[in-house]
C-alpha cells in the first residue's frame, strides 16, 4: 500500500555540521561536540536557558528537533505533533558518567544533574517542554537505525488520527560518536515518506 504521507523537513546533524533539508547552514570543525553543539545553538540564536544543563544526547536532539519544529510550531496553539525517537546506544554516554560519579566510595559523589538524563527519552521530554507538546511520544533501542519500522510507526500513528505530524529521529550519541537525522512526517511535504527516502536522507 502506497504511503500518502510526506516528509516536509529534515536535519542531519554529524562531523561538527548542521545540514537542514540537504543544505549545510552551520559548520564548525576541529572542536570538541561540546564545544560544537553550544556554538551550533548560539549560532541558530535559540533561546533556551536550560540547554546548558542538558546531557550531551539531549542537546543533540534538541538542536536537530529545534531546526524544524522552530519553524512549525505555533505559539498559543495545540500543535498535535507525535516524536518517535530511537538510537543505538540509549543514555550509555550519560550512565558511564553517573557510575563515575559513584564508583569511588572515598568521594563518593552522585550527581543528581547527571541521573536526570539516565534515560533516553529524556530528550524527547526537553522538546516536549520547550514546546509544549503533549501528543504521543516514544523512544526506541536498536542495533541500528530501523527505517521499516520507523516508517511504519509514523505512518500508522498519522493513519489512526494519533497526531497530526510525527517528528522522528535517530540521534545517536556515545563517547563523542554521534549522529542525528530528525524529520518530520505530515500529508503534505516536499518528499514521500518511505523507507528508500528516509534512508537517502540517512546517508546523504
Amino acid at each position: 500500500m502506497e504511503t500518502k504521507n510526506h516528509i516536509s523537513n529534515y536535519c542531519v546533524i554529524e562531523n561538527n555540521a548542521v545540514f537542514f533539508n540537504g543544505e549545510k547552514r552551520y559548520e564548525l570543525s576541529g572542536t570538541s561536540f561540546p564545544e560544537f553543539i553550544k556554538s551550533a545553538y548560539k549560532n541558530f540564536e535559540i533561546d533556551y536557558p536550560k540547554f546548558f544543563k542538558m546531557d550531551n544526547l539531549s542537546k543533540l536532539a534538541f538542536l536537530s528537533a529545534e531546526m524544524i519544529l522552530r519553524e512549525v510550531v505555533k505559539p498559543d496553539s495545540a500543535n498535535d505533533i507525535a516524536l518517535v525517537f530511537a538510537n543505538q546506544s540509549s543514555s550509555l554516554d550519560t550512565d558511564v558518567k553517573y557510575q563515575n560519579s559513584i564508583a569511588n566510595k572515598e568521594e563518593y559523589f552522585p550527581s543528581p544533574a547527571v541521573f536526570v538524563y539516565t534515560l533516553p527519552n529524556i530528550c524527547i521530554g526537553e522538546i516536549s517542554i520547550k514546546h509544549q507538546l503533549q501528543s504521543e511520544n516514544a523512544f526506541f533501542v536498536f542495533d541500528e537505525f530501523n527505517i521499516e519500522f520507523m516508517t511504519q510507526y509514523a505512518n500508522h500513528l498519522l493513519e489512526t488520527q494519533k497526531a497530526e505530524k510525527v517528528l522522528c529521529g535517530w540521534v545517536e550519541y556515545y563517547q563523542e560518536r554521534y549522529k542525528a537525522v530528525v524529520y518530520l512526517v505530515e500529508q503534505q511535504g516536499k518528499l514521500e515518506h518511505n523507507e528508500q527516502v528516509v534512508n537517502t536522507i540517512y546517508n546523504q
